[in-house]
């Protein structure tokens, strides 16, 4: 019988692990969580770069306009320029799940 995979962290969870962690109540987590979350979403859209230390950046990614091709009927289309969200994960963060090499 194949073993299951471990899941990911709820956000319940890891609310509960940062109060635990940090002696602080759930609602007190969470209150730090998302004011966490909400300097991250304004600092991106103000400055389209967001730093979280250790972790990574959010940066705002510019894509050209292109020809693309549907995959269902194989006509071209174009797809037009749009801005996207890109994670950058930083080197500490890397070596401290993967191992330095």
């Amino acid at each position: 019988m194949p073993t299951a995979e471990p899941k990911p962290m709820t956000k319940a969870k890891v609310i509960a692990w940062l109060a635990e962690k940090n002696n602080v109540t759930k609602k007190d987590a969470a209150a730090f969580l998302e004011s966490v979350v909400e300097l991250a979403y304004k600092e991106a859209k103000k400055n389209k770069k967001f730093t979280l230390p250790g972790i990574g950046i959010l940066k705002l990614n510019k894509r050209k306009a292109r020809m693309g091709r549907n995959p269902k009927t194989g006509e071209q289309i174009k797809i037009a320029a749009k801005t996207t969200v890109k994670m950058t994960i930083s080197k500490a963060c890397k070596d401290a799940i993967l191992g330095t090499k």
